[in-house]
Parts: C-alpha cells; structure tokens; sequence
C-alpha cells in the first residue's frame, strides 16, 4: 500500500484538492467551480457564517491540511470577517498549493468560476505528480458515519465494524466513530474496553453530555427510516417478505 508524504510527516492515502467557501454568499460560486471536476478528486466544503470566528477558523485549518488534502482554493465573498489571509498563509505553509478568490475583486460570479476551475485545472496536474511512499496499517486513521441502521444493525454491521476496528487498532491504525447519541447505554460497555482506567469516566461523561443534549433538544438520532429499514438491503428484504405474506401460496393451492 501507497500514499502521499506530506511536509509535517503524515501520510494521506488520497491526494485531493479541496474547494473552501469562507461565507454562505460564496456557496454557489465554490460549488460551481468543483462541478466540472467532481470526478477528478475535487472536493467541497466551506463555513456559511459571516463574522470571525475562531473555532470555524481551526476546524477549516485542520481540514485544508489534512494528508488526504493535496490543494486548496479558498473562494471569499470578500466582506465577510473570515480571516482568509492568516488561512491561507496557513496553508501556503504547509507546501500545498493554495489561492484565494475574492468575488468582489475578481469581479463577479461568472469571472470567478472560470478562474477557479482554471485554477482546480492546473493543481490537479501539479499534485498528481505528489511522490508516493510506503504506507502501513499503522499509518491508517479511519472514521466511520452513519449508513442509515435498522433494527438488524446492532447485531450485524455494528459488530463487524467493531471486529474490524479491533483488527485496525492491533495492527496500529487510530479509528473514531461519530454519533455519540447512539451509543447510550453502551457506555459501561465501553468504558470497560478503556485503554487507560482514567478515560473509563470520561467516556462515560461523554454518553451522559449526548443523552442531556437530546434531552434538552427534545429529539434523538432516531428517524422513521430507521425503523422501516428503508435505506439499506435490509428494507429491501422487508419488502420482499411483505409482498410474499400479501399473494396467495401457490406452493398448496386449496382444493375446489
């Protein structure tokens, strides 16, 4: 297995370019210069408020220079509060390459997505040429999200996963998992798999905070689509079998 060096030391096993929008008002034009390219690695992501805000700033850091990260665009309204300077700065740092549109400067929507798709072009070509390393199991971090469960997860994906974690984990991979709200009342289950006996209560702090946040916002992470089964091979068994009890069995037709 391969992947991508990148200048602080970590690995990437992908090498794509990323689209940033800094305002919601540079939504469309940051989605429209990542359309014609959607195939060839290019991604879009992007925070939508418009005044400073310092935890946007770190996440959109971590994420532009992130080791499956190979090029960033940043594309500014121009008069939001985002500091799109000290960013890409940031991220000009790192050895990547990375620009910034100002729609207001460039001069409109229209000259700006053909500049950025101009721009996208021209650093697909530069980090497809990205050396490529050894990468082990061990230089993996894998996340998983939700894939829509039923009411057969938590005796078949779910334990696969975790099998397959445990593979990863032994072999020297890092692996995290999201939706904290759906792990309540596995919490002694998992402090009880804590690698260290300190962390024991704060996983426990953590299913707590999830199960207060619920409370307080009066709703979980539990939709209709996770009861009908709709969203996966599973609904569609349920589908079949229905059908099967609703037609007459041909298998003994009655008599007469």
């Amino acid at each position: 297995m391969t992947g991508y060096l990148r200048t602080d030391g970590r690995k990437g096993i992908r090498n794509v370019a990323v689209v940033v929008y800094l305002v919601e008002c540079a939504h469309h034009v940051a989605r429209e210069v990542v359309f014609p390219h959607r195939e060839q690695g290019v991604h879009l992501l992007g925070f939508p408020g418009c005044y400073p805000n310092a935890y946007a700033h770190r996440m959109l850091h971590q994420l532009c220079t992130h080791p499956n990260v190979g090029a960033v665009l940043l594309v500014s309204l121009g008069c939001e509060g985002f500091n799109r300077r000290e960013l890409l700065q940031e991220i000009r740092a790192t050895g990547r390459p990375a620009d910034v549109l100002v729609i207001q400067d460039t001069g409109g929507t229209r000259r700006t997505i053909a500049e950025g798709r101009a721009w996208i072009s021209k650093a697909l070509e530069q980090i497809a040429a990205t050396p490529r390393v050894e990468f082990g199991v061990s230089d993996l971090i894998v996340g998983t999200v939700c894939g829509g469960s039923d009411a057969t997860s938590g005796i078949t994906a779910n334990p696969a996963v975790g099998r397959a974690f445990d593979l990863l984990v032994k072999n020297g991979a890092r692996v995290m998992f999201e939706e904290t709200g759906e792990l309540i009342g596995c919490e002694q289950i998992m402090a009880a798999r804590a690698a260290r006996p300190e962390l024991a209560p704060e996983l426990i702090a953590c299913v707590d905070k999830a199960a207060r946040y619920y409370t307080t916002l009066g709703h979980g992470s539990f939709a209709p689509g996770n009861a009908e089964g709709t969203h996966n091979a599973g609904g569609k068994v349920d589908g079949r079998l229905q059908q099967e009890r609703e037609l007459p069995d041909q298998r003994h037709p009655q008599a007469g």
